[in-house]
């Protein structure tokens, strides 16, 4: 099988790996990295969104192939350090998550979208289309808006 190497979470790691295996499974199972969930496989619920090059992307549905030499960001990669992203003390502050499956992948949206959109509209926001099967909604919208705020 062939080598893949990229930058995940600011460490440059490399993969043996067929090139059509799904970068959530390459994340998950060969480096250990659990916060991108595995929802449907098919880019539908977005319970996997991380980041590549600093855009939102799924994974479940990306070839480990297309993230060679480029960089991933997961939420683990999103604190620095023990400083929470202004997206995540946002989301204790709102008390956004219920059971928390969706979460990692809805904050990793929210931060793509605040970094394309200073102040989001409810429209913009309801975009992001990651699936909360807890029903979160209104939580996650005043998260993002306190976000944007402090950011």
């Amino acid at each position: 099988m062939p080598n893949y190497t990229f930058t995940v979470n600011g460490k440059t790691v490399t993969v043996d790996a067929p090139a059509d295996l799904p970068m959530l499974w390459a994340l998950r199972d060969k480096l250990g990295v659990r916060g991108p969930k595995y929802g449907c496989g098919i880019n539908v619920c977005k319970a996997c969104t991380s980041h590549l090059d600093g855009e939102a992307f799924n994974p479940c549905v990306t070839p480990v192939s297309d993230c060679s030499g480029k960089e991933v960001t997961t939420i683990e990669g999103l604190a620095d350090g023990e400083d929470l992203h202004p997206v995540q003390e946002a989301w204790l502050e709102q008390d956004v998550a219920q059971c928390g499956y969706c979460q990692p992948g809805q904050i990793m949206a929210a931060v793509a979208l605040l970094k394309k959109t200073k102040n989001p509209t409810d429209a913009e926001i309801d975009a992001i289309q990651n699936v909360c099967r807890c029903g979160t909604y209104f939580r996650i919208r005043e998260a993002i808006k306190s976000a944007a705020a402090k950011m």
